[in-house]
């Protein structure tokens, strides 16, 4: 099998074009309901804007990423904030906190049990997982018409594949064997308006399908954004925006809530 391709990440990119992300992700700040001093850490937090939100609020965040380039961007962003460059699968922490934020990383993550291990190492007994990330069938229509043109150019997407989208009762269950209650969970279509009109598809190929395309020269991969296009136009552009198709699936869950002492 091909090795799969690590998605780079341009954190300029990202803050110019792909700003709808933070934007979109206010509402699961909304669903932490960060308090006064609590310590919270922000699990693939990216250039920092949710982080910044919550401490805005009076919590004490730290964000986490295991992009140097985005921790980078970050820290400039923020710089009375703590940014750290950490793996999500395997982050550690000296002491215990009150909760971790999640908004939009966790789908990157391909092993979720050492994910949510790291999770459950992290809070103290009764803190709190909140988070949003794609669910089943996320980017289904875009993710078709990758694998349909690189295809032809003797690419097995699948073999590239980096996303992890779980149903409800595939990550509840997961949650839930590492002592977990679930308090709410929720899988949800969300048809996203893509930042930039005609050229938001392209840019969001470039932030986040670039693994699909590696090893194809610029004017190929040109090429085949400009197929992928094609392929989608009449389900997912307006004539003035292209409208991605999310599905996100939004959680919150307690460590130990109900255990018998």
């Amino acid at each position: 099998m091909e090795k799969p391709v690590n998605q780079g990440w341009n954190a300029g990119l990202y803050d110019s074009k792909i700003g709808y992300v933070s934007r979109l992700g206010k509402g699961v700040v909304e669903l932490l309901n960060p308090q006064p001093n609590e310590r919270i850490i922000d699990l693939g937090c990216g250039t920092g804007d949710l982080t910044h939100v919550i401490a805005q609020l009076g919590a004490s965040c730290i964000g986490i990423d295991e992009s140097a380039d985005m921790v980078g961007k970050a820290r400039h962003k923020y710089p009375s904030i703590s940014f750290e460059v950490m793996d999500g699968h395997e982050f550690r922490l000296d002491k215990p906190v009150d909760a971790v934020f999640s908004n939009a990383a966790l789908h990157w993550m391909k092993q979720p049990e050492r994910v949510i291990e790291s999770v459950r190492l992290a809070l103290h007994e009764g803190g709190r997982f909140v988070a949003e990330f794609g669910g089943k069938r996320n980017v289904g229509r875009i993710y078709e018409a990758i694998a349909k043109v690189l295809g032809d150019y003797g690419i097995d997407a699948e073999e590239r594949n980096p996303w992890y989208f779980p149903s409800v009762s595939e990550y509840s269950g997961l949650l839930e064997a590492q002592g977990f209650e679930v308090r709410w969970m929720e899988l949800y279509d969300r048809p996203t308006e893509l930042d930039d009109g005609e050229g938001g598809l392209e840019h969001w190929l470039d932030a986040f399908a670039g693994m699909f395309f590696a090893g194809l020269a610029e004017e190929p991969k040109r090429e085949a954004y400009a197929r992928c296009s094609k392929l989608l136009e009449r389900e997912l552009y307006n004539g003035q925006h292209w409208i991605a198709d999310y599905r996100r699936l939004r959680f919150s869950a307690v460590l130990g809530a109900g255990r018998m002492i």
